[in-house]
């Protein structure tokens, strides 16, 4: 087909997306501070003449985290808007349809372990989801895309999100009238994935990434003299108790057919080898794809904690967040990116991928317009590229870049073009 002879990233487009990657990794922002990385994207699209607003979104869990709990939680959100969100729009040759074009731009509190030139240079702060690559491909596509406005008709809009890492920054930008004015008709978005290697993509329609919820529980019990249990009610034994029997619920309650995770990362009490301290706190995550089975789990974390607690003289209180939901992909729109990747890759490196239990907040954009988000393969072996995301040796064989750009852009031009 036509695009697979003239979409071709250029040795100067592929070198400076090397270079800014290489720059976003090594000045990482967390969520809600990509104050630089704002001013970069804003800047390049300056340089392209490319349409843009600023201040877009912000802080989005207040918008779809009910208050109580954000409260018992001691998460006190931040502003909704005027953040470092970016929307941009490129016009084609008259009007059509519109669709909307995505990338994160948000880092981890990861301390990195690699030992590379552009290894981060903020402490505790790491680029170890890929969102520094996102960022840099969506860039490339709007200069190829920008390039090409007499070749398709309708508009792109880029979406240059922050805080994707938790406090649901896509929320935010749709409350800011992101899908409006004109009004989107689709969406596409990437995440890169180390199942592949640089070069193959992996895409299918239907879930995606589970939907994503947060606890918190609270154990308040008396503290004491370790030599002494009999006079308090020690904490950190009923967390555990809790803790465990809380497994039992995707083993014993869930349809082993339904897919589900609980697990519990942080659980904090006292200070001292002898002290019996008088709380303690159990940090975890649900996933889920069923909404039923969202249910279920959420009314029986609340119900056993509490049921233990009353059995051990203690008292609990649970914060249940509801997070992100189920991303669901368009089976349209998925077959669509990979007839698009098939031509500019080979079909033989397009390869179907399996639903994951990782949360993703472009599942709030899936729930509005048709969406499909394809994983872009970034493994090398041979450099020890290996590491799934969210790991502090993560990093990416910047090879792939110039493959993300290409299918983003096949796609858009097929999808605008009927």
């Amino acid at each position: 087909m036509a695009e697979k002879s003239t979409i071709e990233v250029s040795p100067e487009l592929d070198s400076w997306m090397r270079e800014t990657r290489r720059y976003l990794h090594m000045n990482p922002e967390l969520s809600l501070q990509e104050n630089n990385t704002s001013r970069l994207v804003s800047g390049h699209l300056n340089e392209l003449g490319v349409k843009h607003r600023t201040g877009v979104g912000g802080d989005g869990r207040s918008l779809y985290i009910d208050a109580e709990q954000l409260k018992a939680a001691g998460i006190t959100p931040g502003p909704t808007t005027g953040g470092t969100g970016i929307l941009g729009t490129i016009e084609g040759r008259k009007a059509g349809k519109v669709l909307l074009i995505r990338a994160d731009m948000d880092a981890l509190p990861i301390d990195e372990l690699n030992d590379v030139p552009y290894k981060s240079t903020k402490s505790g702060v790491m680029h170890a989801c890929g969102h520094d690559a996102h960022t840099t491909i969506l860039m490339g596509v709007a200069e190829m895309l920008n390039e090409r406005r007499d070749q398709f008709d309708g508009t792109v809009k880029l979406m240059f999100q922050p805080a994707e890492e938790g406090p649901g920054g896509a929320v935010a930008m749709i409350h800011d009238k992101i899908l409006d004015d004109p009004k989107v008709d689709a969406a596409i978005a990437l995440h890169v994935s180390p199942l592949w290697r640089a070069g193959q993509i992996g895409v299918a329609p239907g879930f995606s990434s589970a939907a994503s919820d947060r606890v918190q529980i609270t154990v308040h019990g008396v503290g004491g003299h370790a030599a002494r249990p009999h006079m308090s009610v020690d904490s950190t034994v009923v967390a555990s108790q809790i803790l465990l029997l809380l497994q039992t619920i995707v083993s014993r309650e869930i349809d082993p057919f339904e897919q589900a995770v609980i697990t519990f990362g942080a659980l904090h009490a006292g200070s001292a080898p002898n002290v019996i301290p008088d709380s303690a706190v159990l940090q975890g995550t649900v996933r889920t794809y069923s909404p039923n089975v969202r249910d279920h789990i959420e009314k029986r974390v609340k119900e056993i904690a509490a049921g233990i607690g009353m059995a051990m003289r203690a008292e609990v209180d649970v914060a249940y967040l509801r997070g992100y939901p189920a991303l669901h992909n368009d089976p349209a729109m998925s077959e669509l990116v990979r007839a698009a990747a098939g031509d500019v890759l080979g079909p033989e490196n397009v390869f179907e991928r399996k639903p994951g239990m990782g949360g993703e907040d472009m599942a709030f954009i899936a729930q509005k317009v048709p969406t499909c988000m394809f994983n872009l393969g970034i493994a090398n072996p041979e450099q020890g590229k290996i590491y799934a995301p969210h790991h502090p040796r993560f990093d990416i064989d910047e090879d792939a870049m110039a493959t993300g750009v290409k299918v983003m852009v096949a796609s858009a031009l097929r999808y605008l073009n009927g």
